[in-house]
């Protein structure tokens, strides 16, 4: 059975590390025969959220206008979700998590998701993946039925380009191949 899938590219370079590996999962869950969009979160314009809480008093719908509303439909559709982020500082970077923040406005309505992830970082261990592992946990944690499927350790991978010829590169296609 086709499954919906929404990746979710955070890295701020175009064809960068992780950018590149959610192309590679893209192309396998393609082959195995699912729908895939992938959207770059850099391309979008997404404001932060406020706590206004404007959204609690008018049915979910957020008082910023602007493209995560239609981002945020595609997260509820979907079957499966991938979140994918080079490693700031130890975390997240704020592309991504600006996105995540923003599902408040539904997010109840967000549930049932298969979760694959997809970091990078130019250290060699996966000790530095550690926190942001835990911040796509904690996201997954509010999403009710979530299952997390798997994850792409994109290690020593610093410069652009350095992911080409890596087996993070099969990995993340095979991991996309995986989807069914």
């Amino acid at each position: 059975m086709s499954k919906k899938v929404l990746i979710l590219s955070g890295s701020p370079r175009k064809k960068g590390n992780s950018d590149t590996l959610c192309d590679e999962f893209m192309r396998g869950a393609l082959e195995a025969g699912n729908q895939v969009e992938k959207i770059r979160v850099s391309e979008k314009k997404i404001g932060y959220c406020t706590g206004c809480y404007h959204c609690q008093d008018s049915g979910g719908v957020c008082a910023i206008k602007d493209d995560m509303n239609e981002i945020l439909q595609k997260m509820i559709d979907a079957d499966v979700i991938v979140l994918a982020s080079p490693v700031y500082f130890y975390s997240v970077d704020a592309q991504l998590k600006t996105v995540i923040d923003r599902t408040v406005a539904r997010w109840l309505e967000v549930k049932d998701k298969e979760f694959y992830y997809i970091v990078t970082c130019a250290e060699e261990g996966r000790e530095s993946t550690e926190r942001i592992i835990e911040c796509f946990r904690g996201y997954a944690d509010c999403v009710e039925g979530a299952k997390e499927m798997g994850i792409v350790y994109g290690t020593g991978l610093y410069e652009k380009g350095d992911v080409i010829d890596s087996p993070q590169l099969k990995e993340a296609y095979e991991m996309g191949l995986s989807v069914h």
